[in-house]
């Protein structure tokens, strides 16, 4: 919450005092027609209370009642009018002055409070003037005036909700030097809410403290309980629109419409839609609406920074600086301009760049917690750790308060408990129980990736690339977004990965070496780009890669996935963006994902593998989507939006038509009738509706998909062939089935397929690889096949689980080393399985053996 959002709902307190609760009189009545302001009835207050105003006998709360309500509905040239017709007195003078400061008038406003405060008691206006020279950067005289205020009050008994407002926001404001001053703020705004429980600007004036404080339940409770007796209340709607923006909610577009239905001045929900643009990556229309917001209050440095960024990002280095001077000409030392700045660039992920920017807020005001938190999050996000940790400590002295950064530096004090490993361009970070049995893998994997990924999109990042696997999903989950509870398994910042291990969740959630690989293809992306690639563009490509890097692997379609497509949820390619940042039920996200991927692909089928390249090159030099469509594409936008849907169409139209109807179309209603005599017992009867069930969707791979009970019916028969050929139909379709690989394995050793036994078990491993049976399994699967390097692998990761018989563990892993031909390592590894078993005869004949260097 800035200073000049604290003053304007200051003024909305100082005009609603002593307001009466409401009443069922007529609403040409004065009393009815405050009455209809409380329930949010504007159309029928305003005319009312102006005609109260006019007529003989008119008190001061039909007058503070008039002025709120044009106010809150923002009709400011309406609310100078009235007050131009007041009486003269030190509280209209006051409102004259809060008017004033609405519409960014600063030395109109300053003028007006240090009238105001010659003649009014209390701390209203001093605390106004206070905020207002803060707001301008004029912190060595607003310091004064707070202390002041907040020293000179010894009883509150007595006091109007207003003045106690002003005290709360006084410790509000003196909490930037001393965090203790928040709680001094709560209770004074307890205390005005118990004072005036129809003050609801005093309670959206209390909700926003719980916010900026990240208590944000309680400022939700709070917006709700104003929104109970008021739905329209334009300061409740805004409030709860920003809690669901920072909780990733769905809704706040629509709160945020209907806060500016009431108040189309209503700059803070005009910045706030503004900042939701940048998330979208649309620009011009941040840049648009924050033109809206300058309408209202060209001063609006809140409405001046998301302008600055959205011309920044756009490439208008000249408009860029034209905004920001505008900011600094208003309060040379706004250091949250840089702070902003950096938080956005890091949400559209520059994170090199938010580094940068919030470093120069630092230099700004090296007290600006805001500042410091940037920076502190974007230097870890760089790999920065030592710095990172060293300046999140400094914005956790100035604001304990922070959540996010507590989290973090919970989680970096666990870091000293992490092993590292090394291979040629990656540097691993995991649980010591951990690191050495997935770091073979993710070894061999990283480094494939990276040589795959380096040829196809022309782009070597630097390296080492920086693993970070997270053994909980909560640490991850606070590594990524500074709070548990985040979906996502894996995120890319460039250079520095994090990801989700195969503890952090439940066996067969996830498939971990695709969710490297997707991560791994971020860094390419984004590296190629300068970070400007879209997001839709990026995820797509990613989940592609996966699709590309092992059969199985990455998103498929799905029932769910063509419905939405059919019922028009799947978002036109023009605007995919919104189906990662604004999704508007809770499956769209994923479906995003999967669809973006579909349009890289249908891309590459049209234009031709060059076309990616060329998008990336285009964005890179900064063109936008519409230029790129235009220039590598050879199609606007909407016209590409009708292509993909036609391609879509001859794509998955069979599939669309197999699932449509009632009871989930022909598919669904074969596929139960196979399930319903598998479950009666009647197996091959099971079979002809099973296999016209594949036929018409071939590509699902659901728990019930028709290719795994065809399996299990195969089986059952004694048809083992025909068993394995449904079950790797299967395994190539699903990539996080740790049975169905298992049971392949099986088969395939029983029909002598060593090879096809040792693939499976393979995939298996990428979807958990914590059972040392399996990796003993493998062990002896390449040795069959005379794999020794293999073989090494698999008994490195039985030793790394802490086996009962260590020594006979490390004798295994040295006869590997010793058959693939690595004496050295080998002489080490059976000399320390020696050290436990000195008797150990096999161990000794293997020691002779490297001795004699015998093969």
């Amino acid at each position: 919450m800035t200073a000049l959002r604290t003053v304007s709902c200051l003024a909305l307190l100082a005009l609603a005092a002593a307001l009466p609760a409401a009443c069922q009189e007529p609403a040409a009545d004065p009393v009815a027609a405050r009455a209809a302001l409380l329930a949010g009835e504007y159309d029928r207050a305003i005319p009312a209370l102006t005609h109260a105003v006019a007529r003989d006998g008119a008190t001061d709360a039909d007058r503070r009642a008039l002025v709120r309500a044009l106010l809150e509905t923002g009709r400011h040239a309406d609310a100078e009018a009235a007050l131009g017709r007041f009486p003269a007195a030190p509280e209209w003078t006051l409102a004259r002055g809060d008017l004033a400061l609405v519409r960014g008038r600063f030395g109109a406003a300053d003028s007006l409070y240090r009238a105001a405060a010659d003649g009014l008691p209390g701390p209203r206006a001093p605390v106004r003037l206070g905020l207002l020279l803060a707001a301008q950067g004029r912190w060595s005289e607003a310091a004064p005036i707070f202390r002041r205020v907040t020293a000179a009050v010894r009883a509150t008994d007595r006091l109007e909700a207003a003045d106690l407002a002003a005290l709360a926001a006084a410790h509000r404001a003196l909490g930037v030097e001393d965090p203790s001053r928040f709680r001094d703020a709560l209770e004074y705004y307890d205390a005005a809410v118990a004072r005036d429980g129809d003050d609801f600007a005093l309670r959206v004036e209390l909700g926003d403290l719980f916010l900026e404080k990240y208590n944000r339940p309680d400022a939700l409770d709070t917006y709700r309980a104003v929104l109970a007796r008021n739905p329209r209340h334009p300061g409740a709607l805004l409030g709860s629109a920003l809690v669901a923006m920072a909780e990733g909610g769905g809704e706040a577009p629509e709160l945020l419409r209907q806060a500016l239905e009431v108040n189309p001045a209503l700059v803070p929900a005009r910045v706030a839609l503004a900042a939701s643009h940048l998330d979208r990556e649309a620009y011009d229309d941040a840049d648009r609406e924050t033109g809206r917001a300058l309408d209202a209050n060209p001063a609006s440095l809140e409405a001046l920074t998301v302008r600055a960024t959205a011309r920044l990002f756009r490439g208008d280095t000249t408009g860029f600086r034209a905004a920001r001077d505008q900011v600094f000409a208003i309060n040379p030392r706004y250091a949250r301009f840089y702070a902003d700045l950096a938080e956005q660039s890091a949400r559209n992920r520059f994170y090199r760049e938010a580094a940068d920017f919030a470093a120069r807020g630092v230099a700004l005001d090296s007290a600006s917690a805001p500042a410091l938190v940037a920076l502190g999050l974007n230097q870890l996000r760089i790999g920065a750790m030592v710095e990172g940790r060293m300046t999140l400590d400094r914005a956790f002295a100035l604001d304990p308060y922070n959540v996010w950064v507590k989290n973090t530096l919970d989680l970096m004090d666990t870091f000293s408990g992490y092993a590292s490993r090394s291979s040629p361009r990656f540097r691993y970070y995991a649980a010591p129980e951990e690191i050495d049995v997935l770091t073979p893998y993710l070894s061999e994997l990283a480094e494939e990736a990276y040589d795959r990924l380096a040829a196809r999109y022309g782009y070597r990042p630097p390296t080492p690339i920086q693993v970070e696997v997270y053994r909980h999903h909560a640490d991850f989950s606070v590594r990524t977004v500074g709070l548990a509870g985040l979906g996502a398994l894996g995120v890319s910042f460039g250079t520095v990965l994090a990801m989700d291990s195969p503890a952090a969740r439940p066996r067969g959630e996830f498939n971990w070496g695709s969710t490297f690989w997707h991560e791994l293809a971020h860094t390419f992306t984004l590296g190629a780009t300068g970070h400007r690639v879209p997001r839709w563009v990026s995820e797509g490509l990613s989940v592609l890669e996966e699709r590309r890097a092992r059969p199985g692997w990455g998103a498929g379609p799905g029932p769910a996935f063509l419905a939405a497509y059919r019922d028009g949820k799947l978002l036109p390619v023009s605007r995919l963006n919104d189906g990662f940042v604004r999704p508007g039920y809770p499956e769209q996200v994923g479906y995003s994902y999967y669809q973006a991927s579909l349009v890289c692909e249908m891309i590459e089928a049209t234009r031709g593998a060059g076309a990616i390249g060329a998008m990336l090159r285009g964005y890179r030099d900064g063109w936008d989507t519409p230029t790129v469509f235009r220039r590598v594409l050879d199609a606007e936008p909407e016209r590409f939006d009708r292509e993909f849907d036609r391609w879509f169409r001859d794509r998955f139209g069979d599939r669309l038509a197999a699932t449509a109807g009632e009871g989930g179309g022909p598919f669904r209603r074969e596929l139960t009738a196979g399930l319903e005599l598998m479950a009666a017992g009647r197996m091959e009867d099971a079979r002809g509706p099973l296999e016209r069930a594949k036929a018409l969707f071939p590509e699902y791979a659901g728990p019930d998909a028709p290719a795994l009970q065809l399996a299990a019916v195969h089986r059952a028969a004694g048809r083992l062939r025909e068993a394995v050929a449904e079950l790797a139909w299967f395994t190539a379709r699903a990539e996080s089935h740790y049975e169905a690989n298992l049971l392949e394995a099986d088969l395939r050793e029983q029909l002598g397929d060593t090879a096809g036994a040792a693939a499976a078990l393979e995939r298996a491993v990428y979807i958990d690889p914590r059972d040392a049976a399996l990796h003993r399994r493998l062990a002896e699967r390449y040795a069959s096949l005379g794999d020794w390097r293999r073989v090494v692998r698999e008994r490195l990761a039985v030793l790394a689980m802490a086996p009962t018989d260590r020594a006979d563990a490390l004798y295994r892993v040295a006869e590997a080393e010793y058959r693939a031909g690595d004496l050295a390592a080998a002489r080490r590894r059976v000399l320390q399985a020696l050290e436990i078993a000195p008797g150990f005869e096999r161990a000794q004949d293997l020691l002779l053996r490297i001795r004699e260097g015998r093969p």
